[in-house]
């Protein structure tokens, strides 16, 4: 009976071991500089509290499937194209002087009030989509998320409406033909279900360039990172490996 104590005593400090390595990886953190590639792709990286992600880490909620979905994303790209991809991401923020040399920003869960930039953040983005730039929203869902982020784009676009992107649109054919019926879940919602339908929608400038996506009801992200999982839907990652290639395609060339 005595060794019983022992047996659990080396329990527990096993069990703490496993989850000290769970979260020995540093979380992201912002670091710009210029691109080192033909195409390299830049996360926009903002202030928010809390954090979240899988496999064990807890990362700042615009980086929250890294770095697996980068691993998995970028040598897909380099392999479907003629692109030079760098094999990492930059994750630079607003007032980062080297923002003006990444044709496109990826922004992950602006949608529960984590994104709040500030009025000269604004104008630096405003500045940054009029002289080129393509920005892609990810990973929002429901109503409510729906919602805050309609009222960051007034903010942030002023009288510029969004609309759903139409099906002719050069982003939906650039590269591969699109197919919007195959939704593209987050992890979690594989078991808790969907807060709705896939939307696809964008603002468009003067000239009808695209400058802003909308992926409400869909984590392509997420489905970038959990590409090696046998338990996540083959079909949803094929998907989100098409719509990011035509993004990476249409923010190069337009």
């Amino acid at each position: 009976m005595r060794s019983v104590p022992v047996i659990l005593a080396l329990a527990v400090c096993l069990l703490g071991g496993l989850a000290s390595a769970q979260f020995r990886r540093q979380a992201p953190e912002p670091r710009g500089g210029p691109p080192e590639a033909e195409f390299h792709m830049a996360r926009l990286a903002y202030y928010a509290q809390g954090c979240a992600g899988s496999r064990g880490w807890c990362n700042p909620w615009w980086a929250i499937d890294y770095p697996e979905a980068e691993a998995h994303f970028l040598p897909a790209v380099e392999r479907m194209t003629r692109v030079e991809v760098a094999p990492d991401s930059r994750h630079v923020t607003l007032e980062d002087d080297n923002l003006f040399d990444y044709p496109w920003l990826f922004l992950q869960q602006p949608g529960r009030g984590n994104w709040l930039p500030n009025g000269e953040q604004l104008e630096r983005l405003r500045e940054y989509l009029a002289r080129g730039g393509f920005l892609v929203v990810d990973d929002f869902h429901g109503e409510y998320e729906w919602q805050t982020v309609r009222e960051a784009m007034a903010e942030l676009l002023p009288g510029r409406p969004i609309v759903d992107i139409p099906e002719d649109d050069a982003l939906h054919h650039i590269m591969f033909d699109l197919d919007k019926r195959t939704q593209i879940p987050g992890e979690r919602h594989l078991y808790s279900g969907m807060e709705g339908p896939p939307h696809w929608r964008g603002i468009y400038d003067d000239r009808g360039r695209l400058i802003v996506a909308l992926n409400h009801n869909s984590d392509m992200g997420d489905a970038w990172e959990h590409a090696d999982d046998a338990h996540y839907p083959a079909p949803m990652t094929a998907t989100a490996y098409r719509f990011g290639v035509n993004y990476v395609i249409y923010a190069m060339t337009h």
